[in-house]
């Protein structure tokens, strides 16, 4: 004996199904477009941050149009996807100690800020190749007229003043003015990163492995390393970046070898890691890099800096040339630097 479920009672029951399977569905798809706006949310906030990261100054309206011209080029039509137009970057890496994590890594005085490290970076027209020129701090140059940073009037000419004063008495303004009046090079951007942000982007990659050929025992660098290859955590990148009393004479001129070590380590390190399957590293690399960022107008969003990163993805470090303006000892102080000519015009003229 068995019995069988018809009319009345089996529509009911698969009424019911599908009563169930509709609840289901709706549950569902509620709970998928709630994810969805969570995701939506927060991405939102995290464009919203990493953007808020980001200090611009607006170099192009303070300086006006007394300054170098623009380089004229034209598109190549064997590639025309490539950007046409070459770029000349001032970096700088400041001391400031404006925030808690500044002031533990080392940075100066309270009062100010200098330009601890200065470096013009020229991208070439298909972003293929690039040059990267250091500029010692200790260079005694001619300060042009500058803008005051509080607005109020502007600086006299000093003849023989150390470059990086520059920085000190007109903030990027006048370190952008000073740079194009030696070189007679445009900068078309402006990049300065504090000690922090530097730290932070080189933990933010799982540090940096370079190879330094003397031992380096700096207490004022916090730095002491045996000659050989070190993987470096932020901490101690920032060390090597300003280290100058352990090796060579201790001037400048010894630690900017090793600065430039650094920027072949960074870019290699970039390269060796796909970050954009890996959007969590992404994201933090990303707040590394914005987080104690201070940029031109023309650089101070994520799209934009996103737009310069991907213009230099075919760049890898075997095609960046690093090279120091050629100095000499300064015959009014030998503890000072000046331009070694004709070779320093040559070079700058290089990249015009």
């Amino acid at each position: 004996m068995f019995l069988s479920v018809t009319g009345d009672d089996a529509n009911g029951d698969e009424g019911a199904k599908r009563g169930r399977r509709s609840i289901a569905l709706r549950t569902a798809g509620l709970t998928l477009a709630g994810l969805l706006v969570l995701a939506a949310g927060a991405a939102g906030w995290a464009y919203w941050h990493l953007n808020s990261n980001i200090t611009s100054v607006d170099i192009d309206n303070a300086l006006g149009d007394n300054r170098p011209p623009k380089p004229v080029t034209t598109p190549s039509p064997s590639a025309p996807d490539l950007p046409s137009e070459a770029l000349n970057i001032l970096v700088l890496g400041s001391d400031t100690r404006s925030g808690e994590e500044n002031r533990r890594l080392g940075g100066g005085d309270s009062g100010g800020a200098r330009s601890d490290t200065a470096m013009v970076v020229h991208l070439d027209a298909g972003r293929t190749s690039a040059t990267v020129v250091s500029i010692p701090r200790d260079t005694l140059v001619t300060r042009p007229s500058c803008p005051r940073a509080d607005g109020d009037g502007s600086t006299a000419v000093a003849p023989s003043s150390m470059f990086n004063n520059a920085y000190a008495v007109g903030g990027p303004v006048c370190a952008v003015k000073t740079v194009e009046s030696m070189t007679g090079v445009r900068m078309d951007h402006y990049v300065e990163i504090d000690f922090s942000g530097f730290a932070r982007l080189v933990d933010a990659l799982g540090g940096v492995t370079v190879t330094t050929e003397e031992d380096i025992d700096d207490d004022d660098s916090h730095l002491h390393l045996e000659a050989g290859i070190h993987h470096l955590d932020g901490t101690q990148a920032l060390g090597l970046a300003r280290t100058r009393h352990g090796i060579g004479d201790g001037s400048d001129l010894g630690r900017i070898g090793l600065q430039q070590k650094l920027v072949k380590a960074l870019l290699d390190r970039i390269a060796a890691q796909d970050l954009l399957t890996d959007p969590a590293r992404l994201y933090r690399v990303a707040d590394a890099v914005t987080a104690g960022l201070t940029t031109d107008t023309g650089l101070d969003s994520l799209s934009e800096l996103t737009g310069l990163g991907q213009s230099l993805q075919g760049l890898s470090s075997s095609r960046v040339r690093t090279v120091m303006m050629p100095v000499v000892r300064a015959p009014s102080d030998p503890n000072r630097v000046v331009a070694d000519e004709p070779e320093a015009r040559e070079l700058w003229e290089s990249l015009r």
